[in-house]
């Protein structure tokens, strides 16, 4: 499985951001998706998550704000960022993990040891 992400730019404080990836690979439906970030100097942290079965996790300083969704007809999984605020300024990264497969359809991991697949990482940056 290969990720893309794509969709972070630069924006003001307050703003939105929808970011993206793209997946290869069919079996990516039976994978749990999740989203990380890292800012400069610090170690990558856990965003938010969609397990296989749809139910959705985040960290507690983008709820409310924050929106996983996915659509597997087209392998992809989105994160929608509202209310943008400075510190969430960070490369963004999505990741699969395979285990969901057997651990069934509400596993997701919060834990970067977990993922099994990683995307590039996409550039946000949030003006104040």
């Amino acid at each position: 499985v290969q990720l893309q992400a794509s969709g972070g730019e630069w924006v003001e404080a307050g703003g939105s951001l929808r970011l993206s990836c793209a997946a290869s690979g069919r079996t990516f439906s039976s994978y749990a998706k999740g989203w990380f970030r890292q800012a400069p100097g610090r170690e990558r942290e856990f965003v938010a998550a969609i397990s296989r079965g749809g139910i959705t996790y985040y960290t507690d300083s983008v709820k409310g704000r924050f929106t996983v969704s996915r659509d597997n007809a087209k392998s992809t999984v989105f994160l929608q960022m509202n209310s943008l605020k400075p510190e969430d300024t960070a490369v963004y990264y999505c990741a699969a993990d395979r285990s969901a497969y057997y651990l069934g359809s509400d596993y997701y991991s919060r834990y970067r040891e977990s993922y099994d697949y990683w995307g590039q990482g996409t550039q946000v940056t949030v003006s104040s």
